[in-house]
């Protein structure tokens, strides 16, 4: 599937800015594949999904921390669902090639067991058994079934994810979450200065007596001078 070409995009605008675009882009294609693959006979409506999905996952994953906190939650549910989509394919991818085996198989066999029969008029049904690929029929059948079960059960599981993901808003959300910056990180605070430290008390001269480096002040008397 040829990606979406994306209008809008500018080479020295905000890097934010143009993943923004690209995301809104990608969540529009992988929503226009359903209901189409939503019908379990539509393979290449799943395979071309689980492309989809793939597109807007790598874009979330390396680019959500950019956005709002929903873009990673919208990038693992994305993750989930191409994951799911990608084991159907396997089974649609496995499926044909048992079944076209079988039928080289089947061609084979039946050439075998026509010269088994010679000259006879009418086949012998015993003569069947005798096939050489009678045992591997056996285990390719089993394993045809197994891979059509399965692939029952995962499309099964595809469509109540994707049920799931329309009643939790998905597409909604994550369009809000993209049109939303993250926070830059707050400059650290400069460290607290420490208080200053108080001053010294201002020393106070003290009466010296008898040492020789201050000169000793008389008394006030305590009587009038006449």
């Amino acid at each position: 599937m040829k990606a979406r070409q994306v209008d809008g995009l500018e080479a020295d605008g905000p890097l934010a800015d143009n993943v923004e675009r690209l995301v809104r882009v990608r969540l529009d294609e992988l929503c226009e594949f359903m209901p189409k693959a939503a019908d379990p006979v539509r393979v290449k409506a799943l395979h071309d999904m689980r492309i989809a999905a793939k597109r807007l996952r790598y874009l979330l994953e390396l680019f959500s921390p950019l956005f709002g906190a929903y873009a990673a939650t919208a990038g693992r549910r994305t993750k989930e669902l191409q994951d799911l989509l990608g084991e159907i394919h396997d089974c649609d991818v496995t499926l044909p090639r048992v079944e076209g085996l079988v039928d080289e198989m089947r061609e084979d066999d039946a050439v075998v067991v026509r010269r088994l029969a010679g000259d006879a008029e009418d086949l012998d049904p015993a003569l069947v058994a005798r096939a050489p690929h009678a045992e591997a029929f056996r285990g390719l059948e089993t394993l045809a079934v197994h891979l059509r079960a399965r692939r029952l059960l995962l499309f099964e599981r595809f469509l109540a994810m994707w049920t799931e993901l329309q009643r939790q808003g998905f597409a909604a959300r994550l369009a809000f979450a993209v049109s939303e910056r993250a926070e830059a990180a707050a400059a650290p605070e400069p460290p607290a200065q420490a208080p200053p430290a108080p001053e010294p008390p201002a020393e106070t001269s003290s009466p010296h007596r008898g040492n020789g480096s201050h000169p000793e002040r008389p008394l006030p008397s305590p009587w009038p001078t006449l």
